[in-house]
């Protein structure tokens, strides 16, 4: 890439991976979760090296510091390459914090409802007239 190209913001973060499509890139910008330096950031503004933004993203607010221009997204491990992840530490503790805490929605194992084997065994041991509901 050469130095008079202009590379768009929402390209960047694409690029890098922090979002899955360029629109949801855009949409970020546009509703105020970019910030750069304290200020939403337009999609159309161009990425230069040093820059820092802030960006809110579902997982994560991330601060990140402009390393590399990418222009097509590449590989993860690439990717990481053009950026560097300046989040402050009390942030990253948060997040592993609600990570301990997250709920999938998925049942532990033998808590909560019995399963097909251990209905039928209930049923044998309470006999068929106890069983029956109303």
């Amino acid at each position: 890439m050469t130095m008079k190209e202009k590379l768009r913001l929402d390209k960047y973060l694409w690029a890098i991976r922090l979002f899955k499509t360029r629109s949801q890139a855009a949409d970020a910008c546009d509703s105020g979760k970019v910030k750069f330096d304290g200020l939403q950031a337009k999609p159309s503004r161009s990425v230069n090296l040093g820059d820092e933004y802030e960006v809110k993203t579902e997982a994560k607010r991330w601060r990140i510091k402009v390393t590399g221009l990418l222009e097509k997204r590449v590989a993860y491990a690439e990717a990481i390459n053009n950026y560097l992840d300046i989040t402050p530490p009390e942030e990253v503790e948060r997040i592993q914090f609600q990570s301990a805490s997250f709920h999938t929605g998925k049942r532990q194992s033998k808590i909560g409802r019995p399963t097909k084997k251990e209905r039928r065994e209930l049923d044998d041991f309470m006999g068929p007239e106890d069983n029956q509901q109303l």
